[in-house]
């Protein structure tokens, strides 16, 4: 198994995607290939360079976050996210981590490696640890800001066969995110989503509200990629507030003579703040292209690399893409 790694994308690039890289090749035992400019990585990466596990393919070129992803795919097409692609394609790799332009991502693996067969788009699968107890898959999380109802059916097809590999739940429930639990609330896609939806052989529980989210009423929950990146800020943003939060708590504590974190716990707060931080899940999974391809958060440091490596090795571990592929899209 050998993991590309692209060097290059995200806010803390080069320097925080190599520590996290060399950490994963030293705890999953995977072999790692950075994707990037050869004449930085061989000064980052260093005496690890040659130890098994590490080698790096020269990329020239990388996508800013604020480029355009098809002018930026189209003219850079030695960038590290089209070369790491590209290593898909050809085989030379198992899997695909990048924190770079999500756009670009997406755009690259629905250009160079195309859909599995029946599926008509790609879907942003996001695990959401909210309750200790088990993750929610949150499903498109951002690929489809525009669906057709046939889409989201898709997705909630992908999102089951996600759950029952990576969580082992056989019969994941399958929830429609709407402003009513009533099927004849939400809008026009929504609705006709939620017709379509009962008709399929999927565990599908009708309709679920925002507030039922945190209360896990379903295992995946199914929406269009402009809704469902909404949420998934919104709750990053809640994440961050809950950090901020603990900062206080210190200053607070302080004169009390009490460590902020006991603070924070004391409340009841510590264990939910790390399981909202990205940092602990590390990425997203691209499901639905030809290819086992993770999108990392743009933020990520070493330990948030480090976790969605960890992912992608779960991902061709468990031949996800493969069971994809068995199933009927019609």
């Amino acid at each position: 198994m050998i993991i590309a790694v692209d060097a290059a994308g995200g806010e803390y690039a080069p320097h925080e995607i190599v520590k996290g890289a060399i950490k994963a090749a030293q705890e999953y035992k995977v072999d790692i290939a950075l994707v990037g400019r050869k004449s930085i990585l061989r000064v980052l990466v260093g005496r690890h360079l040659n130890k098994p596990g590490i080698t790096i393919v020269e990329a020239s070129q990388s996508i800013e976050l604020g480029e355009s992803p098809l002018k930026a795919i189209r003219n850079k097409p030695d960038s590290s996210i089209i070369v790491g692609i590209d290593m898909l394609k050809n085989g030379t790799a198992s899997a695909f981590v990048s924190a770079g332009s999500s756009g670009a991502v997406v755009g690259a693996a629905l250009l160079n490696l195309g859909t599995a067969k029946g599926i008509q788009r790609p879907a942003v699968g996001s695990l959401l640890h909210i309750d200790a107890a088990a993750p929610i898959l949150l499903i498109d999380a951002g690929a489809n800001a525009d669906c057709r109802p046939s889409f989201l059916v898709q997705f909630a097809q992908l999102g089951t066969i996600y759950i029952k590999e990576i969580l082992g739940i056989s019969s994941p429930r399958v929830g429609l995110l709407s402003n009513g639990e009533e099927e004849t609330k939400g809008n026009r896609l929504t609705q006709e989503s939620h017709q379509i939806l009962k008709k399929t052989n999927l565990n599908f529980i009708g309709n679920i509200e925002g507030q039922d989210i945190s209360k896990r009423a379903a295992d995946i929950i199914v929406t269009d990629g402009f809704t469902g990146n909404i949420v998934l800020k919104t709750l990053e943003g809640l994440g961050d507030a809950f950090m901020n939060l603990r900062r206080v708590g210190q200053l607070i504590s302080s004169a009390y003579h009490h460590q902020g974190r006991t603070l924070l716990y004391d409340v009841g707060l510590g264990s939910l703040v790390k399981r909202m931080d990205y940092r602990e899940y590390g990425g997203s999974c691209l499901l639905g292209v030809n290819g086992n391809v993770i999108i990392a958060h743009g933020r990520s440091q070493a330990r948030a690399i480090k976790n969605a490596i960890g992912l992608a090795k779960q991902v061709v571990e468990r031949d996800i893409l493969q069971r994809i592929k068995e199933e009927s899209y019609e």
